[in-house]
């Protein structure tokens, strides 16, 4: 029915009823079998999953709700419950899937089903054939080895490269501090595939319900690996 944010504003202007009675105060507590009501009408929570493809811009923090007040995800999608699956950092735009599965979520996310994140970066500096066998072998982070990445180099410039990498983990900043790792500085990044999921020509700041295709291809990750 409303963002977060847009939810808030509904409440403190004495527009929400809850059991026939005004509520102002942020973040009262609802129940199953509460009644609420927005301007006389019925909230009805959705009978289905929801899954949403948003393209989170560059500047936004992936959450549903931030106490700097910073522009976040919930002021793009207005779906109620839903919650982004995974992060995506602030510098970092592209395909970030939001749903209220909590099952399907945790899979897509644990290590140890692998799921597949591709991103384009555009890098400072020349990316020479070193440099790509280090990122397919696996480069070492403080922390932890990233594992071997799948890499395609799109343009190789005088003083930057454009180039797709393809890993299936998810530390923070990753694939940034991959590149770091080889002396070229990230000044792009963009995750343009998500499992199944590609960004397409979807406009940042843009969300849209998955298609019946998508859908059934997230489904195979519901079911034990094998």
């Amino acid at each position: 029915m409303a963002s977060r944010r847009h939810a808030d504003v509904l409440i403190a202007s004495g527009r929400v009823r809850v059991n026939g009675r005004v509520v102002n105060e942020l973040g009262t507590v609802v129940a199953d079998g509460d009644r609420v009501e927005v301007d006389g009408e019925v909230v009805e929570l959705p009978g289905e999953h929801t899954y949403l493809l948003l393209n989170k811009p560059v500047g936004v923090v992936t959450t549903m709700r931030d106490p700097e007040r910073r522009a976040n995800v919930s002021d793009f999608v207005t779906h109620p419950g839903v919650f982004p699956v995974g992060r995506l950092d602030y510098a970092t735009s592209g395909v970030l899937l939001l749903t209220d599965d909590g099952e399907l979520a945790y899979r897509l996310l644990h290590p140890r089903f692998g799921v597949e994140k591709t991103y384009r970066a555009a890098i400072a500096g020349r990316l020479s054939a070193q440099d790509v066998h280090r990122l397919m072998g696996g480069v070492t982070l403080s922390g932890f080895r990233a594992a071997g990445a799948k890499v395609r180099v799109v343009a190789v410039r005088r003083e930057s490269s454009v180039v797709d990498v393809t890993i299936h983990e998810g530390r923070n900043r990753q694939v940034r501090r991959m590149f770091e790792a080889l002396g070229h500085r990230v000044l792009a990044l963009t995750r343009t595939r998500f499992g199944p999921l590609k960004l397409g020509a979807l406009p940042p700041g843009r969300f849209r319900e998955l298609t019946s295709r998508e859908r059934t291809a997230l489904e195979q990750h519901r079911r034990p690996q094998t």
